[in-house]
């Protein structure tokens, strides 16, 4: 019995992956303040890498993917914050448009490059991460207030561009932009969740449209999105998002962010690696 080229036992460890994956991100998600997409991008690049599918699809697959799992995790995320009432709503209104115009962008940009760019982009944009999450401090600032209403679109639009392209939601570029700026953690973290579902809608139905006909994807695709790693991923990252928030307060969060920061650096250098030797 075979199944995406795959025999049982090795079809059940690949589920067995995705749903350790959708465990993992989920409670990233709530604890760091970070998108999933951020924990199941590389770990989906390393997935598709033993499956053996092309290199000329294989980061587009990870990052369509990605995008689609964000849908449902951003929107129940979302309402919990709201709960709170502890999201910007003027801020997502403000930020809407050129972000929508910054995701189209990246999204065919994304489209026409080829898989070995992409996967550049990630590491490269992921090892900054890395390195802020590490060593970067709290009481860092760029202004007191975020700039104007020109500024401020063109922060959404380069953070809309770069996270379609990544296939992450608004949570790990929006927290640290909101914070630079003088936000409360608790308001850009809730805030971001918004921002998250800005990004992924359209960035997945472009990842949709533009890997259509595509030849070397795995069986179960719409376009760039893996219907079998979304239907495995999104129900482990819904059942835990909320214990990441309670766990925050339970164990340190500064030394999981630096945990995470060696994790997501070790991942950039690997991705490096395998760009420098072809594989």
């Amino acid at each position: 019995m075979e199944f995406m080229g795959l025999g049982l036992t090795e079809l059940l460890t690949f589920a067995l992956a995705l749903l350790a994956t959708g465990l993992f991100a989920g409670v990233l998600a709530g604890l760091l303040g970070v998108g999933g997409g951020i924990v199941i991008v590389p770990v989906l690049f390393h997935l598709f890498t033993l499956l053996g599918i092309d290199e000329a699809v294989r980061m587009h697959m990870a990052v369509g993917t990605s995008l689609g799992t964000i849908i449902p995790t951003s929107i129940r995320s979302l309402r919990a914050h709201h709960k709170k009432g502890a999201v910007d709503f003027d801020l997502l209104k403000r930020w809407a448009f050129p972000m929508l115009l910054g995701v189209m962008a990246g999204t065919v940009l994304a489209a026409y490059v080829k898989g070995p760019v992409l996967t550049g982009v990630f590491a490269s944009v992921a090892l900054l991460v890395a390195f802020n999450m590490a060593f970067g401090k709290e009481e860092w600032r760029l202004g007191e207030t975020l700039p104007g209403r020109g500024g401020q679109s063109l922060i959404a639009s380069v953070i809309g561009g770069i996270s379609s392209m990544m296939g992450i939601g608004g949570g790990t570029f929006g927290v640290t932009v909101m914070t630079l700026y003088g936000r409360p953690i608790h308001q850009a973290v809730a805030t971001s969740a918004g921002l998250g579902l800005l990004i992924s809608v359209p960035g997945a139905i472009g990842f949709v449209l533009s890997g259509m006909g595509v030849d070397a994807r795995p069986p179960l695709s719409l376009g760039y999105v893996n219907l079998v790693g979304l239907v495995l991923i999104v129900p482990a990252t819904i059942l835990v998002a909320p214990w990441g928030a309670s766990l925050a307060h339970a164990v340190s969060r500064k030394t999981l962010a630096r945990a995470f920061a060696f994790f997501l650096a070790l991942t950039s250098l690997r991705m490096f690696y395998g760009l420098l030797n072809g594989g």
